[in-house]
């Protein structure tokens, strides 16, 4: 098997970059989610959980589709986004976007399991010397969460790092600006007929996959298998 060739290593580099930035951009916003739908009992909570894992259960397309008519140039939000200067449809930006938006849920998971498994008496306890509530979350809940947080990171960038479809539709496939792995791989198989292309791909993207289910594996699995102590 050859060597990868510039224009692979430069869709390997993007996928990399979209899904490491997919879950920067994604994880302020998981840890408040996952402390609201933990801590907090409201009306429209069931609801919410169901949109939060609509991007698992929808069609990747039609996610894309969603992504298109909100952010594109056109869009609800991305016209006034773009008057500002933020344009995603059709950019790299936008496949950080989509990769985020498929990633979100597998990391708000993670999350909320991590801190439903916290012992709530040592909140209590720093509540009673006085702690206040962002004191608790900053120095009790993130630290003794932390393995679920990272396992859910490492599960978030792999789901990113894989994405096609809400990609291809949102995004469409340009050299250097939107093809990212999985995207060169499918042009590799339907397009140029490359298989040498594809094997190099695939097993590159199998690498990856495997070792960030390894290691959310080993981050998280103890985690998951316990019951929360009230």
């Amino acid at each position: 098997m050859t060597a990868m060739s510039p224009d692979e290593w430069q869709a390997l580099s993007l996928s990399l970059r979209v899904a490491t930035l997919s879950v920067i951009v994604s994880l302020p916003f998981a840890l408040g989610l996952a402390w609201l739908l933990s801590r907090r009992r409201f009306p429209g909570r069931l609801l919410l959980e169901a949109l939060m894992f609509l991007p698992l259960t929808l069609p990747p397309v039609v996610t894309g589709y969603a992504l298109l008519v909100l952010f594109g140039r056109h869009g609800w939000i991305g016209e006034w986004l773009a008057e500002i200067g933020i344009v995603f449809a059709f950019r790299w930006t936008g496949a950080v976007l989509a990769a985020a938006v498929m990633g979100f849920p597998l990391l708000v998971l993670s999350i909320r399991v991590a801190f439903d498994n916290l012992d709530r008496r040592l909140e209590r306890a720093a509540e009673t010397l006085g702690a206040s509530p962002w004191r608790r979350f900053v120095t009790i809940v993130l630290p003794l969460s932390m393995r679920g947080i990272i396992a859910g990171s490492v599960l978030a960038f792999a789901r990113a790092f894989g994405e096609f479809g809400a990609t291809i539709t949102f995004v469409s496939s340009i050299p250097g600006e939107t093809r990212t792995l999985p995207i060169a791989i499918y042009e590799l198989m339907s397009l140029s007929g490359d298989d040498g292309g594809v094997q190099r791909l695939t097993l590159v993207a199998l690498a990856v996959a495997f070792a960030a289910t390894i290691g959310a594996a080993i981050l998280g699995g103890s985690l998951w298998g316990r019951r929360r102590d009230d």
